[in-house]
């Protein structure tokens, strides 16, 4: 009996310790989905010019260089928010920040909704590319400054997939909706955000950078429960390391490796083209020949997310760099099937095949990207900056990743109007460069999966090169 009765007296300090930890995580759970539905705008803004184009431009009587603009002032309105982000989140803390941007997406919507021509569709789709701007920086900080340890990787893959999951439900129901429906649909993550944030905590990191000492442990105590080693072990962690570098300070020696990579990384990324890809889907399918690129476009949205939720299982399992080689492989593979298809096309061979040769070589191209280009170079970011710098580093890249995409997305067209063959050809260069930079800069990272892949030489990625220049020649 006394045995028993001490083994008892043991499970229930355990159970009860189980119980607490479960309702926490539970909080943890509800706050990320609350922030990452930030993440959902973003992937509607991002998938809402692809379906629309042609309804757009036929009712508003667009030129292909106003839809051009169009889709890619989303990504100037972004570049400042990414510029004025860090500011807004120090100043209002990141569930303000938050307010502020659903504030401005909801604003942009009704523009667009409204509009009667080229300026108010324009100034809408500004408006919602300055809250997905601080939408960008602030979700990804705020998941990573609440999340506990042992799950934190797990809810910052969320984030990604919540991306994609709202792009490819803005393709999908795009292709039903009539346009201006379609932009008061891109209102309801941000309605459902601002109601939830009244219910989650600020975070802690903030709350004790301002100095408000008695919100700091109780913000802490709502996402650890009352386990006082655990939180009182996160308040030593948060107070260590707080920081107040800033921009300039990333140009010292000490950073610049690590600079180039997250630079480098972030620019072959996005001038591999996947936000002219993704912006203009329906003008791809349509001049590839499809009489109708609904069914195509279902097929391109739907690919991304189970790709992308298998993604952020691969890259703790595989290692990030044989996950970007396989990735950067794949994409360039898949771009180079669609400039062959598009070629032939001009050329008047196999016309009939030309449309499924398109739609086969984008879906590489996009289920490529999504599971290891999409995601990792963001990883990696958050890996090779000092926790010192971190904030200032992923201000910097952030405003470089919203440059790259505004290029991408207003040459587009123009490409694509010059040689849609030629314009796939020059993605799967950019995707090269980016294979390059991924299997040589980042060698000093230690990660032991990558030493058994055997990496190309320069001489093979120059051989290579000028082999598809004779071919195309």
């Amino acid at each position: 009996m006394g045995l028993e009765n001490g083994e008892s007296s043991m499970k229930e300090p355990l159970l009860l310790h189980h119980a607490k930890k479960t309702r926490s995580l539970e909080v943890v759970f509800l706050t990320t989905f609350v922030a990452v539905l930030g993440s959902y705008e973003f992937g509607s803004c991002m998938g809402y010019s692809a379906p629309v184009q042609s309804a757009i431009t036929k009712e508003l009587h667009l030129s292909i260089a106003e839809f051009s603009v169009f889709g890619s002032i989303l990504n100037v309105g972004a570049m400042i928010g990414a510029i004025t982000s860090g500011r807004i989140a120090d100043f209002m803390g990141r569930t303000g920040a938050m307010r502020i941007s659903s504030g401005f997406s909801i604003t942009g919507w009704i523009a667009i909704y409204f509009s009667k021509g080229a300026l108010l569709l324009d100034i809408g789709r500004f408006l919602c590319g300055y809250g997905i701007g601080i939408f960008a920086y602030v979700v990804p900080i705020y998941v990573g400054e609440i999340a506990p340890k042992d799950v934190r990787g797990g809810l910052a893959a969320l984030n990604q997939l919540m991306i994609v999951i709202g792009a490819s439900t803005t393709f999908v129901v795009g292709t039903a909706l009539e346009w201006r429906i379609l932009a008061l649909t891109g209102i309801i993550p941000c309605l459902i955000q601002l109601l939830g944030l009244n219910f989650i905590c600020e975070s802690p990191r903030w709350l004790a950078k301002v100095g408000s000492e008695k919100e700091f442990y109780s913000a802490l105590k709502r996402l650890h429960g009352d386990d006082e080693d655990a939180v009182s072990h996160e308040a030593n962690e948060i107070q260590k390391h707080q920081s107040n570098a800033t921009m300039l300070d990333l140009f010292q020696t000490r950073y610049m490796h690590s600079i180039i990579i997250g630079v480098g990384l972030m620019m072959f990324q996005q001038f591999g083209g996947i936000n002219g890809v993704a912006f203009y889907a329906n003008q791809i399918f349509t001049s590839a020949g499809f009489s109708s690129s609904k069914i195509a476009i279902i097929a391109f949205a739907s690919i991304q997310i189970p790709i992308t939720a298998v993604s952020a299982f691969l890259v703790d399992n595989c290692g990030r760099k044989p996950l970007l080689l396989a990735s950067s492989t794949g994409t360039f593979l898949g771009c180079f099937i669609a400039a062959i298809s598009f070629l032939m096309k001009e050329h008047n061979l196999l016309q009939q095949w030309v449309p499924l040769l398109v739609l086969s070589g984008l879906l590489i191209f996009v289920g490529s990207f999504a599971i290891g280009m999409g995601a990792v170079p963001w990883v990696l970011l958050s890996e090779i900056f000092p926790i010192n710098v971190k904030g200032a580093a992923g201000s910097l890249v952030n405003l470089e990743h919203w440059f790259g995409a505004w290029a991408v997305s207003y040459t587009f067209n123009f490409l694509m109007d010059w040689s849609p063959s030629g314009t796939f050809l020059v993605y799967s260069e950019f995707v090269q460069l980016l294979l390059f930079l991924s299997t040589k800069l980042c060698q000093k990272l230690k990660e032991e999966p990558w030493k058994k892949y055997k990496l190309p030489s320069i001489l093979q990625v120059h051989n290579f090169y000028h082999f598809q220049i004779k071919l195309f020649n």
